[in-house]
């Protein structure tokens, strides 16, 4: 249709009814590329310009023409806190403040959760009031609790007189209810009179206002109602203005101007009923406004207590993980020393030749093979003394042999394992340091035709090969306590994958000695083995595969 008329003022009218309320003013900002670039600019016009950047002003509350403004909504409407009128030239309009600002905090406090009420008095506590807000161009319009929330542009709802009043020159609603100001005409004809009566307000709330109105007369018809306050005739001030006077100009002409400020006085024409009724009403709401500030507050409470706990729950991991690098470097220093310690009593005693290496160094397991036992015997054969000699070195050498690897020596397999599966085995409990990668392979599992897992590869460099304790052909039968003999491969990569990414900086591998793995014993005769193809090696974190074979014909 827009594109047919190219009438911009009846495109913007239409969006406002569709956008609203304020989250769906970023439509307008969608549109805008979709009009034709020469009516961009009237666009922009038209459409209000919401603000997501915070404006500070201050205003001083004991200012003889009041803050200069006047404000609706609260928690109790289920909306913020908006300007909805400005005195013209007072102290908001001369700071920059519009019709359509929310006020987002007062005196440095968020107002998101206070009443219309508990705003007024944060107001009233200082004399100089600070007030942070962000241009909207919308006002919440909802006369009590029990209405549905609406909205409407300012430029819908702002009256055009743009004349200044000093009823609205402090905060003018009342109970956070918006005083709307309304202006109407009057032509009396012949002898019929207005219809209503006028009183003037008390000393706390002076003016002149409308205090009974006559069924279908005229006042009637054009909207006057009772609690009405007149705040202007014909030009003339009512502000001010006494019973009398009021009287007078109001009787001085037979065509009227009236301008009032619909509901300003309703409370002071209301019956003991009505009253009591009307309070009764804001009992309810304020005890369930508290109600909803309760729960709120628990709310606010658990959630911060939940983080706390968390916190507390984050140091605690801090500081058990620097106890363990403490222990850790503590660990490091006695084996430095104990290095150092065994280095000088060799120098001492041997001198700095031919220096072995300390006990407690990682030495690789060394698989068994026919020439260890030949090189004994030749050296037992030299003669008799050296014999005896060979013999106590040969037994020094196993010992040190055996101290090279890191096995737990109180480990007792018989309480992880039945009889049956480890009888007649040598089973050996590693405690592996956890530095760099893993670097091992598997393979088997007890779903394939080896019935176990066994380690198929240790490769150069990793954690497993500094450690020096476990060789290919071993089976792996447990790790950090998780017995693995019923394990499939998957199974049994999964749980070493897992203990050696969790915490700590040891990971515990109770192992089966076993020859070194032939492969070929393990593939048909007819075919040729290539054991180094589709291999993926265990490498900390990395995901486990079984040790792969191609098989060529």
């Amino acid at each position: 249709m827009y594109h047919q008329s190219m009438d911009l003022p009846v495109l913007v009218g239409d969006l406002k009814l569709v956008i609203n309320e304020p989250k769906r003013l970023p439509l307008f900002d969608a549109i805008r590329p979709l009009i034709p670039l020469k009516h961009q600019v009237e666009y922009d016009l038209l459409t209000p310009k919401r603000s997501r950047k915070l404006k500070e002003v201050r205003l001083d509350r004991t200012h003889h023409d009041g803050l200069g403004l006047s404000v609706r909504g609260g928690l109790e409407f289920g909306s913020g806190l908006y300007i909805s009128q400005m005195v013209k030239d007072g102290q908001a309009d001369n700071v920059g403040l519009q019709v359509g600002d929310e006020i987002v905090r007062i005196n440095g406090y968020s107002i998101s959760s206070c009443i219309h009420e508990e705003v007024i008095s944060l107001i009233k506590t200082k004399k100089i009031v600070s007030l942070k807000v962000r241009h909207v161009g919308m006002i919440p319009v909802k006369s009590s609790s029990v209405e549905p929330l609406k909205w409407q542009f300012v430029d819908q709802f702002v009256s055009e007189t743009g004349e200044k009043k000093s009823s609205i020159a402090g905060l003018a609603s009342i109970g956070g209810k918006e005083i709307k100001e309304k202006k109407v005409f009057l032509s009396l004809v012949g002898t019929k009179g207005m219809g209503i009566s006028i009183s003037s307000g008390p000393t706390q709330k002076p003016g002149i206002y409308i205090s009974n109105v006559k069924p279908g007369s005229l006042s009637a018809e054009v909207g006057l109602q009772v609690g009405d306050q007149i705040v202007e005739v014909n030009g003339v001030d009512f502000t001010n203005a006494d019973h009398k006077e009021a009287v007078r100009v109001l009787k001085s002409s037979r065509s009227l101007t009236i301008t009032v400020l619909t509901g300003a006085g309703r409370e002071l024409f209301m019956t003991d009923e009505e009253r009591l009724a009307v309070e009764a009403r804001r009992e309810l709401d304020r005890q369930e406004l508290m109600q909803q500030k309760r729960v709120a507050l628990e709310t606010n409470k658990i959630i911060k207590e939940q983080q706390e706990k968390e916190k507390q729950r984050k140091m605690e991991i801090s500081q058990k993980a620097a106890e363990e690098e403490e222990r850790y470097k503590k660990e490091m220093e006695k084996i430095e020393a104990a290095e150092t310690k065994h280095s000088r009593e060799w120098e001492e005693d041997w001198g700095a030749k031919d220096r072995p290496k300390s006990p407690s160094s990682p030495r690789t397991r060394k698989s068994s093979s026919p020439a260890a036992p030949e090189s004994k015997a030749a050296k037992a054969k030299s003669s008799p003394d050296e014999a005896c000699s060979l013999t106590e070195e040969d037994e020094e050498e196993d010992r040190d042999e055996q101290g090279f690897q890191k096995y737990e020596e109180d480990f007792d397999p018989y309480s992880m394992f039945s009889s049956d599966q480890i009888d007649g085995r040598d089973v050996r409990v590693l405690r592996i340091k956890k530095t760099g990668q893993l670097d091992l392979a598997l393979e088997g599992g007890a779903d394939s035709p080896l019935g176990k897992l066994v380690i198929s590869s240790v490769y150069e460099g990793g954690a497993a090969d500094k450690h020096g304790g476990v060789v290919p052909g071993d089976e792996l039968m447990a790790v950090n306590g998780k017995n693995l003999i019923d394990a499939t491969l998957t199974e049994g990569q999964n749980s070493l994958a897992r203990a050696w990414n969790s915490g700590g900086d040891w990971i515990d591998v109770v192992i089966a000695v076993s020859p070194p793995k032939e492969y070929e014993d393990e593939v048909p005769k007819s075919a040729s083995v290539s054991p180094t193809v589709n291999r993926t090696v265990f490498e900390g974190s990395a995901t486990l595969y079984r040790h792969g074979y191609l098989l060529q014909p």
